[in-house]
């Protein structure tokens, strides 16, 4: 980037904003998140002013209220995009999650809903306005996620109508992007993919999303690609726009764990306390959002297995698993909690001793002091993704376990498992016996071999890192400006 360029605008944009709006005495609050985006994109503020765009997460039906609230946004660089609740059910839960997130992670059998496609038109139409008025010459675009994937094609169009042609849009999808055989299912994917399309640069987390993009693109619309080039960038060509598609690996920072570790008292004290509880036993922790992608019902299947097929294991290994709640307000969501409930009580009903459970299970979110201090004292970790877009749980476990070594058990339908299968243990989350497998091998394997896999992956989690994704990306995207 020139010297002319350093304080260029970058315009981040995300279904929700990373940050809590709060009503106090009459006024409004706002807290930005220190987490995901928040994070990633740290490295560039020092050479760009960043503005975020989302929905501020609270519908707030009078104007005058909606001003004082715009007014908290913008202290933090912030426009709130405000929606009828009615119409920001629709977009978010019908049709974003309940039809494109699906698709997105090869679940089939999606009923599509038309109501739920306009809703989902039609919000990205009001991202689309809001931000091309608020836009400047020479700002860069970043857009975000799967909530947002018309937005490109229809936010090039109201900056056209301003006769801004020189903002540069990006895309980043942070979930799987599916074969082309399971995309064309979808009734829209035409539509979808044009969407996209109307960017400069899209960006995928793994080699095997962006082929599938670019193999639907040819297929499904009259388009021609070129290869690899500078930074193995491919070029889509679509109705006169070139657009750069690429894989750009997302990370955490390494150093927020470090520095938790060593400096938090609260931290070390929590490490200590649980080292001390679980100093007999062979410690698995699994982390997890509660959505069917994430293989829970797999995971305790194996982990019976295991139990059934390793009986002298029962009084040496406990899994602790966190399962954060997600979306409990919908019925599939509720089943699937009530299902992995029952699983719990049985395992525990069949395989608990005088010495203690086999399994510990925690369905709600926990503190990041207790976040990082399970990290460091478990033995393994096991993911069991069916799909996932990256999975940094991987990451941060490893970030966790200097000196340590402990073992990586990953799911080879995970995107981690396209940078971090060297290192790890991997397995088909499908196959009891393969779960069951795995997790004997991790407990029992020699001191030399878990620190020869930890330090392979411990270069990979520090060498790619969620600021480098972040500048990697802008540094990109300004070319196109």
């Amino acid at each position: 980037m020139s010297q002319s360029d350093k304080k260029r605008r970058l315009i981040i944009v995300s279904n929700r904003l990373p940050l809590s709006l709060k009503k106090v005495d009459g006024a409004y609050e706002s807290s930005i998140s220190s987490g995901g985006l928040v994070t990633a994109l740290s490295g560039v503020r020092n050479s760009t002013n960043v503005r975020w765009f989302g929905w501020p997460g609270t519908n707030i039906e009078d104007p005058d209220e909606r001003k004082i609230a715009a007014a908290a946004l913008a202290d933090k660089d912030a426009v709130g995009i405000f929606l009828d609740e009615k119409l920001a059910h629709s977009h978010y839960n019908d049709f974003s999650n309940g039809i494109a997130w699906p698709t997105l992670h090869y679940q089939s059998g999606i009923p599509f809903n038309e109501d739920a496609w306009k809703s989902y038109q039609r919000v990205n139409s009001i991202f689309a306005e809001t931000i091309a008025a608020e836009a400047q010459p020479g700002d860069l675009i970043w857009v975000h996620d799967y909530h947002l994937l018309l937005l490109p094609l229809y936010l090039r169009a109201r900056l056209k109508e301003k006769g801004m042609t020189h903002c540069a849009i990006g895309f980043t999808l942070h979930t799987p992007f599916p074969a082309e055989d399971f995309w064309r299912a979808l009734p829209v994917q035409r539509e979808l993919l044009q969407g996209v399309l109307g960017c400069d640069l899209v960006g995928f987390h793994t080699d095997e999303y962006r082929r599938n993009f670019v193999e639907c693109c040819s297929r499904g619309l009259d388009v021609r690609v070129s290869g690899g080039g500078d930074e193995g960038i491919q070029r889509v060509e679509y109705e006169g726009h070139t657009v750069g598609v690429g894989m750009f690996i997302v990370g955490i920072e390494p150093q927020k764990f470090t520095d938790g570790l060593r400096d938090a008292r609260e931290v070390q004290r929590r490490v200590e306390e649980l080292e001390e509880r679980y100093a007999k036993k062979v410690l698995i922790l699994g982390v997890d959002r509660l959505d069917s992608t994430k293989g829970l019902v797999q995971k305790l299947q194996g982990y019976d297995y295991f139990l059934q097929h390793h009986p002298e294991m029962k009084t040496r290994v406990v899994l602790i698993q966190v399962a954060i709640p997600s979306r409990e307000d919908v019925k599939e969501y509720q089943d699937l909690e009530r299902e992995i409930c029952t699983l719990v009580g049985k395992i525990n009903g069949e395989h608990s001793t005088p010495d203690g459970t086999p399994i510990i299970y925690i369905h709600h979110s926990i503190p990041f002091t207790d976040l990082t201090a399970l990290y460091r004292i478990s033995d393994i970790c096991l993911i069991t993704s069916r799909r996932d877009g990256m999975n940094l749980v991987a990451a941060e476990y490893v970030a966790c376990q200097k000196d340590r070594y402990g073992v990586l058990v990953l799911s080879d339908l995970a995107g981690a498992a396209s940078f971090m299968g060297t290192g790890s243990i991997t397995f088909n989350p499908s196959s009891a016996q393969q779960l069951s497998d795995s997790i004997y091998k991790a407990a029992t394997m020699s001191g030399e071999e878990r620190k020869r896999g930890y330090e392979s992956l411990e270069e990979f989690v520090t060498t790619n890192t969620s600021a480098k994704w972040g500048e990697k990306f802008i540094k990109i995207l300004s070319e196109y400006a």
